[in-house]
């Protein structure tokens, strides 16, 4: 396999003049080190963000936000432009490849407030396009630099279904295509600059990979090439022992295994999109988190198997605004099925379930969802169970007020008896009291839920069992 590293710079590390200089000396530095790069942009940072609102204003019929967006669209844009791009000839064109994507905003909001509704497809095609700006703008940035770059929609090459605003990758489809596109250009000594976050259908439609799917993206493409390591260029230096704003003493973890980051990411840690691990695991390939803005810093380094290190407990995480939806009844004991209608009647709310737990006597079945659905779900639950709670075999199903799901990981929990001893015992010594808790069976990590008020006193707590 030949030296191929593949980069990803998230949004606030194309976001201003600033990050797009210190992206493109990241740029320059790894050159030097690797026969072929990669580098797979995000849209600048808030360019997302105000795209959708764009789409979502026009779907209730209101186009009045269009032109200070086309505003705010060029101004963010065309100063970054103006400042990096020494050509004329290649600044000119490329504002004006990045006018005619906003001019398709327009568009597009234009039709959706006509139709009065935005389907899933029409939101891919304005979220993609503030990708589809920031790869013109930083490979015209870095072959202004004297780096032969060239921009290349990963829609030419990322193939996927049909499930807008959420698609799954063809990886069959994506293998080939990647290596026909992406080989020649590597093999050419050039730089290719990809889009995160979006793919195509096989006949050709915009797709996007969910939200923070450009982590993915690189993943992907990591995978498919196949590259022997892939960066994350971030706004953090690694992955935190937990949130710095809840423990100001949080530092950098240098290295994590696999099944560790994924339980993190999973519960609420925002460096890394959960979907990005798969493609890298199943491939071995090298992964590591990096600050842009202090690129020195070794950043985190993800491992297929992590290292203890002194440390069995790693890090901690919080998941807020969920509330707990319990099931229970004496004529539940025994009565086969009644958790798969019950996670039945959720799946069809299209609502995915962080957390279970069930009480050995089978009276009750109790499971975490995000507060904004919980309304949604008890509906589809008591209609599920109606009959059961007319005959009485089901007393109740109810909610709690807003809890939060928290997680402390460590692969070192694995071999270390007495940890969640450990772990109750110090919230026990600061008054938090714990609602429900659910361990998996790998023992990478525990997961327990808190009430609202006691979030940031719990990770405080437990962080001190990450320190001591």
């Amino acid at each position: 396999m030949s030296n191929t590293l593949v980069m990803k710079f998230g949004g606030t590390s194309v976001g201003s003049v600033a990050a797009l200089n210190n992206a493109l000396q990241i740029i320059r530095d790894a050159k030097k080190d690797w026969e072929r790069v990669v580098v797979v942009t995000s849209a600048m940072s808030g360019v997302t963000n105000l795209l959708l609102d764009c789409a979502a204003s026009a779907s209730h019929g209101r186009a009045d936000s269009l032109p200070q967006a086309e505003s705010t669209l060029r101004e963010k844009h065309f100063a970054a432009a103006n400042a990096l791009i020494a050509d004329e000839s290649l600044r000119e064109r490329t504002k004006d490849e990045i006018n005619a994507l906003i001019l398709s905003l327009v568009d597009l909001c234009k039709a959706i407030a006509v139709l009065g509704e935005a389907s899933p497809r029409a939101m891919d095609a304005v979220a993609s396009l503030g990708e589809r700006m920031s790869v013109r703008l930083l490979a015209a940035v870095v072959q202004s630099a004297g780096i032969p770059a060239q921009p290349i929609e990963s829609t030419e090459f990322i193939v996927t279904n049909a499930h807008f605003q959420n698609a799954h990758p063809d990886f069959k489809a994506t293998t080939e295509k990647t290596r026909a596109a992406l080989n020649p250009l590597l093999d050419q000594g050039i730089l290719p600059i990809t889009t995160g976050f979006i793919g195509a259908t096989a006949e050709g439609a915009v797709t996007t990979l969910g939200r923070g799917g450009s982590d993915y993206s690189a993943a992907i493409i990591g995978k498919v090439l196949p590259a022997n390591d892939v960066w994350i260029w971030t706004d953090v230096d690694g992955i935190m022992t937990t949130d710095p704003r809840i423990v100001q003493s949080a530092v950098t973890l240098p290295e994590m295994c696999y099944s560790e980051i994924a339980e993190l990411a999973y519960y609420g840690a925002k460096v890394l999109h959960p979907k990005t691990i798969r493609p890298v695991v199943e491939a071995g390939i090298g992964l590591r988190i990096c600050n842009t803005f202090n690129p020195a810093h070794p950043g985190t380094r993800l491992t297929a198997n992590g290292r203890v290190n002194g440390r069995v407990i790693k890090a901690v995480t919080a998941i807020r605004k969920q509330r707990l939806v319990t099931i229970e009844g004496r004529g539940m004991l025994g009565v086969p099925g009644v958790a798969a209608r019950a996670f039945g009647a959720v799946a069809a709310t299209g609502t995915s379930v962080p957390l279970i737990t069930q009480a050995s006597s089978e009276q009750s079945i109790c499971f975490a969802v995000p507060a904004e659905i919980a309304p949604v779900i008890l509906a589809a639950l008591e209609k599920t169970f109606a009959r059961e709670v007319e005959d009485e075999d089901i007393d109740r199903v109810w909610a709690t007020e807003d809890v939060s799901i928290i997680t402390v990981v460590g692969a070192g929990m694995q071999h270390t008896p007495g940890v969640a001893g450990n772990v109750f015992r110090r919230l026990g010594d600061d008054g938090v009291n714990v609602l429900a808790i659910a361990q998996g069976s790998s023992e990478v990590s525990i997961s327990l839920v808190v009430g609202a008020a006691d979030t940031e006193n719990a990770v405080q707590a437990l962080h001190t069992l990450i320190v001591n």
